[in-house]
């Protein structure tokens, strides 16, 4: 079921919002050659209870830290903890926070020191990938065309769309309906209508669209162990056009 928002609740889901983008502004400052994945996560843990809220990762289903850190080749839910990181490591941020009873998600895959030009296009390939699938969520288009959106921008690049991860609906919870695949199938979608909060985000690979699960049960890479991006934005369908909430609200013409 797809619960729509009103426009106090789209509110109270961007003050959340802003938490989670100054949280990956903050974490981005750190990432230096040297710093752990679990040192990042405990800066952002106390960054987000210093504000009020509280990490929406931590506990879900048992998951154990604030953050997902997945570097390189990981794809997503990567467990924090004694990877160090080294000049050339991308590493993907994933951030959700819960404040007062709403959830905002957001990711960024940041390099680590100078990357490779390879690496570097996959970065700006995702991150277009992304904003190309929010400029389609309009009343009226369907889940579809943001998909269609963000694999034509991805395979244009010669890129592949993981296709066992997809987006997602969020709000009271973070995972809610309706799912947002990154690529086009029989699937379409419902109709997107006014407060619609969805989280849109491309995950891609610069290789194949295979992934594994790691023996924790919760990172996931790609098989061939190729650079992996994800990059993520909590977004409401509104009158005015695509509102990004993890962005300080920007509303996209």
């Amino acid at each position: 079921m797809i619960i729509r928002k009103s426009g106090q609740e789209i509110e109270t889901m961007a003050r959340a919002g802003s938490v989670v983008a100054q949280t990956l502004s903050l974490l981005e400052e750190h990432i230096q050659p040297g710093i752990t994945t679990g040192e990042l996560d405990a800066i952002a843990d106390e960054f987000i209870r210093s504000h009020g809220g509280e990490p929406t990762f931590k506990g879900y289903k048992g998951y154990p830290a604030a953050t997902c850190l997945s570097p390189n080749s990981m794809v997503v839910h990567g467990i924090p903890g004694k990877t160090r990181l080294e000049t050339g490591d991308i590493l993907s941020v994933d951030v959700g926070v819960t404040l007062d009873d709403f959830v905002a998600d957001s990711a960024w895959t940041f390099p680590v020191g100078e990357i490779s030009a390879d690496a570097q296009r996959l970065l700006d390939t995702c991150e277009a990938a992304l904003y190309a699938g929010i400029e389609q969520a309009r009343a009226g288009n369907s889940i579809g065309d943001i998909s269609q959106a963000v694999q034509s921008v991805t395979e244009a690049a010669g890129f592949s769309v993981i296709r066992s991860l997809v987006g997602h609906g969020v709000g009271r919870s973070m995972h809610e309906d309706p799912q947002v695949p990154n690529f086009v199938s029989s699937y379409r979608g419902p109709e997107l209508v006014e407060g619609m909060t969805i989280a849109i985000e491309p995950m891609i690979t610069a290789g194949a669209a295979d992934v594994y699960v790691h023996d924790d049960d919760w990172s996931i890479s790609a098989s061939d162990g190729s650079l992996s991006a994800h990059f993520e934005h909590t977004v409401a369908v509104t009158a005015a056009g695509p509102r990004i909430l993890t962005d300080s609200g920007v509303l996209v013409p």
